[in-house]
């Protein structure tokens, strides 16, 4: 039997981050094409691509007239629509020297179905991939040397329903799918090629793929190369390089037999190679070379060196501890309608959410383009890929799940090297066949351990919900039988504690746990952000919005409303992330999210905008604070406080950058004037990895404080940017609240007695006896549109000046000393109040958008009127802030400031009542 010769050497390549060819040769068709779409009556039309028909604005041209209803309210609107086949043609010179080569037709993304004709001739080959390029084998059809009409047709039907989910209350047929790989409620359903659209010639002796894994222990790459048509004389060289510092390892040599299809390499590294993770985002590149009679084949694969795995219910990276610190990414790019295909966009992003602490995405039902696992590569950042899939009949269509488990396979084959590339998800919230999920997770396990796999992102399955699946390496969930592991089914039921975490509900979880979708904190619209639209996409939605408040009379308060309800939604993701990092058993989260998600309803759940932009209520430093690698943390009670207590807190830290040595921790409490109450500063010789780490106590009385006040608590490591700050407020103890001249009572019918007589009443009725809307501390979950049942608001809007608040101090905007008052209060609805009759203003959902109050001012008769719709008589002596609220109003009232300018008829209480 004849050998060649297997020779690995190192070499300094350029950097690649995907298996990428370098010896063919290749012929781009990106340009101008002609369309026809299969339509009666059509005609041919010119088209770029890559792009889509949106792009060159082709198809039907859609309703853009605003109204405020569930067909403009569902997402965005697209500018034209087609959906079907359209097929792309041009005419292509072969070159000569393609004679004696294999020539493959590359459609990097397509949507959803394509085939190919040459000269008018369909061949047999179809692409179905939405994870994945289109491929075709055209040797033999298309000729060296001639000239050929090569035509692309490309159907963006519902190519297999089976996949979806389908939300009946979106009544176009066209709105109704919910799986971001096919939906038009995020990334259209576009219809065109994006990325890579070329022809390449290959020799016939190629590399097919290269699989490579580092084993840590060992200190070893292990690399798979897949052969086609070997000869005898063939030699396969590899070389590996340091992309980084250009620096070589020492070269290896190996035999290859002539029938050989698969070498195996054993490729030993030395102690001072850098592991790839988010701080050392460290890349290689190994480059194989086929050396035949013919000629060469070569092929560049950048990776980088890290193991993963679970183990003791955690996840280790490179042997780590690692806190997944994540948020979704649902192909949300408001200006085109589909995914950005190049690396720089990618960078961006990735960056722009690592100055926002984060470290993960979550690609909810469906996976990115190559040019996104490249730059989470260089960025180091984490990835959690899906199946397009998002269905509660798993199985029951058997030709669906057939396909799910073949873009399985093309996903693990087209970016198994990537480091960034953790986490595989079957699908999101799936129910059906969990015996085939599970086996289709057991299946590539075994075909690729280097990434961790689930059998889907939570469930809402009976029997299935809350429970690890068989095959499950980590468990993404917003419950367990024990209860809630995320803030939405606890922050408005409960007082807060900023003790409690999570971990009753997680103690018997036995894999890593990750809470699923935490968040969801609408957020009023921005109406500014409506001129930033200027490509595929027009915002009816938030045109619907914004004619609607304008002709209400509302429009000025539009901006004021984003500020408060934001700072509300900045202030429960900062607590429920501290939460999850306060649980010893927790392994991350996953945000819903940081970005506004623009469809289902118009979900503008996000700190930024759908362009990734802050909406100004909270800076990416800030937000890092507590979401970070590295975050101080403190456990204490409550928020609220008398002056004769004690503020009492432990002090943790959630580490997960590194072990430290010798640091100085510091704590301090301030008042809003930033004058130091107390503080202190003391060393800690060892931290490690891991959260829950005890680092201190704070104890500091409170007796020097002798008024209302609101103080900031800040722990911090001195000489670093690690901090992280809490508002506490503390109350007079020895308060009397006096009536004085004023008339406090809950009757209507002595209010109206006493105003007659130009008496001055605070009028503060049960709130169970009001028309309303019943008061709920955190805002409307995820949109009023698409669950449009539920009840809430949006927040408070606070005239925190006003003289009225003088003795309670507050912000703009809804803090957590307005739990208890928030939580026992009815919205007034008084669509003819003018805003200068009301103090503090409950945020309607933008939906209804009506005029809403809980403290407002008014002349009525004869008399001045306060009308107070939080519950501050009731249990008084044991609530500090209603007691505190009401010495403070009753202190205005009495004063020669409460003058009421806006006047009513007595008869404007009756509409209050039930």
């Amino acid at each position: 039997m004849k050998f060649g010769w297997l020779l690995v050497f190192l070499f300094v390549g350029v950097a690649y981050s995907f298996a990428q060819k370098t010896s063919p040769e290749k012929l781009s068709l990106s340009g101008e094409w002609n369309v026809e779409l299969d339509i009666p009556n059509s005609s041919l039309q010119r088209i770029h691509l890559p792009g889509t028909l949106d792009d060159a604005g082709i198809g039907q041209a859609l309703d853009l007239t605003p109204k405020l209803d569930i067909s403009t309210l569902g997402h965005l609107t697209r500018k034209a629509e087609y959906v079907g086949k359209a097929k792309y043609t041009r005419r292509v010179s072969i070159p000569k020297n393609w004679g004696s080569k294999k020539i493959k037709l590359i459609l990097e993304r397509v949507l959803w179905k394509s085939w190919v004709e040459i000269d008018g001739k369909k061949i047999s080959q179809t692409g179905e991939s939405l994870v994945a390029a289109h491929e075709y084998d055209l040797s033999g059809k298309l000729i060296a040397g001639h000239t050929h009409e090569l035509s692309i047709i490309v159907d963006n039907s519902n190519i297999f329903p089976g996949i979806n989910i389908y939300a009946k209350q979106y009544a176009s047929e066209q709105s109704s799918e919910m799986t971001h790989a096919y939906t038009n409620h995020t990334q259209i359903k576009w219809n065109g090629i994006l990325g890579e659209i070329a022809l390449v010639a290959e020799r016939a002796q190629r590399i097919d793929n290269v699989v490579i894994s580092a084993d840590l222990k060992k200190k070893v790459l292990e690399v798979e190369v897949a052969l086609e048509s070997i000869n005898a004389s063939d030699r396969l060289n590899a070389y590996v390089t340091d992309l980084k510092t250009g620096k070589n390892w020492p070269v290896k040599t190996a035999k290859l037999a002539a029938a050989t299809r698969q070498v195996n390499l054993k490729i030993p590294f030395a102690d001072h190679v850098v592991y790839w993770d988010e701080f050392n985002p460290q890349r290689y590149e190994l480059v194989t070379v086929l050396q035949s009679a013919i000629g060469k084949d070569t092929t560049r694969t950048a990776f980088g060196i890290r193991s993963f795995e679970a183990k003791n219910a955690a996840l280790y990276l490179n042997n780590q501890q690692i806190f997944v610190r994540g948020n979704l990414e649902c192909v949300i790019f408001p200006l085109t309608g589909y995914p950005p295909m190049d690396i720089p966009s990618w960078e961006l992003l990735f960056e722009k959410a690592k100055s926002y602490g984060l470290n993960t995405f979550r690609f909810h039902s469906w996976c990115p383009p190559s040019a996104a696992f490249t730059a989470a590569d260089k960025v180091g950042f984490y990835l959690q890929v899906e199946l397009p899939h998002w269905n509660l009949k798993v199985g029951e269509d058997t030709s669906a799940f057939n396909f799910l488990k073949r873009e399985a396979h093309r996903i693990i084959k087209s970016y198994g090297n990537h480091p960034s590339f953790l986490f595989m998800s079957m699908g999101n919230e799936l129910e059906g066949d969990f015996t085939a999920l599970s086996s289709l997770v057991n299946e590539l396990k075994q075909k690729d351990k280097r990434h961790l796999y689930t059998t889907t992102t939570f469930s809402f399955q009976k029997g299935v919900t809350g429970i690890p699946q068989v095959g499950d390496e980590y468990f993404v969930t917003q419950w367990t039988k024990n209860g809630w592991v995320r803030g939405q089914g606890i922050f408005n039921d409960k007082l807060p504690s900023f003790t409690d975490d999570f971990r009753t509900a997680s103690k018997e979880i036995a894999i890593p746990l990750i809470s699923h979708e935490i968040g969801q904190y609408a957020v009023f619209p921005d109406i500014n952000e409506i001129s930033r639209y200027k490509g595929n996409l027009v915002p009816v939605n938030l045109i619907s919005i914004r004619e609607d408040m304008k002709k209400k009379g509302m429009l000025p308060l539009a901006p004021l409303f984003l500020q408060a309800s934001g700072k509300l939604a900045a202030l429960l993701y900062k607590e429920e992330i501290e939460r999850a990092m306060k649980t010893p058993q927790f392994d991350g989260f996953q945000l819903l999210q940081l970005q506004d998600f623009p469809g289902q309803g118009t979900a503008l759940v996000g700190i930024l905008n759908a362009f990734w932009e802050s909406k100004g209520f909270i800076t990416a430093a800030e937000f890092k604070q507590f979401s970070g690698a590295l975050v101080p943390l403190i456990r204490f009670p409550k928020a609220t406080y008398s002056n004769n207590e004690i503020f009492s807190a432990s002090i943790e830290l959630s580490n997960f950058f590194k072990p430290l040595k010798e640091q100085q921790f510091y704590w301090k409490i301030m008042d809003d004037d930033n004058i130091v109450m107390a503080d202190s500063i003391f060393t800690v010789a060892d931290v490690g990895v891991g959260n829950v780490l005890p680092i201190g106590r704070i104890e500091a009385g409170l007796g020097t404080i002798k008024k209302a006040s609101r103080l900031t608590v800040e722990v911090g490591i001195k000489g670093t940017a690690y901090r992280n700050t809490w508002p506490i407020w503390v109350y007079p103890a020895d308060l009397t609240v006096t009536e004085g001249a004023v008339l406090v009572t809950f009757s209507k019918t002595e209010a109206l007695a006493a105003l007659k007589n130009g008496s001055k009443v605070l009028l503060c009725p049960p709130p169970d006896t009001l028309e309303g809307i019943q008061g709920k501390f955190v805002p409307v979950f995820w949109s009023p549109v698409h669950f449009p049942d539920q009840p809430g608001t949006m927040g408070l809007l606070i005239k925190d000046q006003h003289p009225a608040l003088a003795d309670f101090p507050t912000d703009s905007y809804t803090n957590w000393q307005w739990w208890d008052l928030v939580t026992k209060s009815k919205a007034l609805i008084v669509n003819e109040i003018q805003d200068e009759a009301i103090i503090v203003r409950p945020i309607d959902n933008f939906v209804r958008n009506q005029n809403l109050a809980s403290l407002l001012e008014l002349k009525m008769g004869n008399g001045k009127l306060l009308i107070c719709s939080f519950d501050i008589q009731q249990s008084i002596s044991e609530r500090l802030t209603a007691n505190q609220l009401k010495y403070s109003l009753l202190e205005y009232m009495n004063s020669s400031s409460f003058k009421p300018s806006v006047e009513l008829n007595p008869e404007f209480l009756n509409t209050l009542f039930k």
